[in-house]
């Protein structure tokens, strides 16, 4: 029988499913401690719960389902491992070093369905969602880096920006907030937790009535449907209104203020027309908003997209800031490893099966 990690549960999970076996909420306290803040590789060595408990998890789980496949670092010190999961797929996960602290890059599919005609991560479809467990665990692989490199460093950010739409894995991506945000645990603070989306409505509005006040961003990248349209498909599903009209009901809900990202790609969509029609679209909602500007990382499969020029970027910017948008360029990490999200795992398929990777 294939053993399911026990990453994957949740604190009050963990409780629920220890009360079944006839044990108190003290034990998964115990548990959860030994998994999150001692961070033990095995049941055997949770020294102080009972032989018969940990028989009992040990029958039901395993802690550790993903093997590092591949790690590339950078002279800026990112680190970009590949991961390969129980089912021989490969994920990708990064870790960037900023000044506030150590932030992490995890995946939440293999594969992605979304199509953004400039992303490395669409390359191969989707295969199947992570579960929570394997979102989790690439937390704990990193954590675990850390520990053995003995310098009493902490995962201490979290973007959910990797291979995959997290809103399509919603529920096992609830659950992996869930879990390390808890205090008990790793307690990641939800203000230092921020979730990408290409725009699935409904699943903002949902997560807008979740409460787990973490941050929000969202892949925007063009300022009108037909643009929108032609680099990324999903706009021909949900268009600008219906995805602003989602946007608006999140900033009632939760008067969070959200990130709008929006990559440069030369002679495409970073001249002076698209700053200003930026503008207008998200004029009512700027006190709330900003515009996080994203250098491109160029992709061989994606000939057609270039880097925007340093003059056109800064330009783009100088153009927003005139309009009273709040916005920043992003800060670029791994420039000399394979930058672009999905890039590595792309290469190492196709090193291994020798097929030329078509986008999905």
């Amino acid at each position: 029988m294939k053993l399911s990690s026990i990453y994957g549960l949740t604190f009050d999970q963990l409780v629920a499913w220890l009360a079944e076996k006839g044990y108190k909420k003290s034990r998964a306290l115990q548990v959860w401690d030994w998994l999150y803040r001692k961070r033990v590789a095995s049941f055997a060595e949770m020294t102080d719960v009972k032989e018969d408990c940990l028989a009992t998890l040990s029958e039901h789980f395993t802690i550790h389902t993903l093997n590092e496949h591949t790690r590339q670092e950078s002279a800026d010190g990112t680190m970009k491992f590949l991961f390969k999961l129980s089912d021989g797929n490969l994920i990708e996960t990064v870790l960037m070093r900023h000044k506030f602290g150590l932030s992490v890059c995890v995946t939440t599919q293999v594969g992605c369905n979304i199509g953004c005609s400039f992303c490395a991560s669409g390359l191969l479809a989707k295969s199947r969602d992570l579960s929570a467990a394997e979102i989790v665990e690439q937390i704990m692989k990193v954590q675990f880096h850390l520990d053995a490199m003995g310098k009493a460093e902490r995962v201490s950010h979290i973007v959910v920006m990797g291979i995959g739409e997290p809103f399509d894995n919603f529920v096992n991506m609830v659950d992996f907030i869930r879990v390390v945000k808890d205090q008990k645990g790793l307690d990641i603070a939800a203000r230092h937790i921020t979730v990408s989306t290409s725009g699935l409505a409904p699943k903002i509005k949902e997560f807008a009535d979740s409460d787990l006040k973490v941050n929000l961003a969202i892949s925007l990248h063009a300022p009108t449907n037909e643009l929108r349209t032609r680099i990324m498909k999903i706009n021909k599903a949900i268009p600008i209104e219906t995805l602003m009209e989602a946007i608006e009901y999140y900033l009632e809900k939760t008067n969070r203020r959200i990130t709008l990202e929006y990559i440069l790609l030369k002679d495409v969509n970073d001249g002076r027309e698209h700053a200003l029609q930026l503008a207008e679209l998200i004029q009512h909602i700027r006190q709330l908003a900003n515009v996080n500007l994203i250098p491109y990382n160029p992709v061989d499969e994606h000939s057609q997209y270039q880097r925007s020029e340093r003059e056109s970027v800064r330009a783009f910017y100088d153009t927003l800031k005139k309009q009273g948008i709040s916005c920043s360029v992003r800060l670029e990490h791994g420039t000399d490893i394979d930058a672009a999200c999905g890039q590595l795992r792309s290469k190492q398929i196709k090193q291994s099966t020798g097929d030329n990777v078509v986008a999905g």
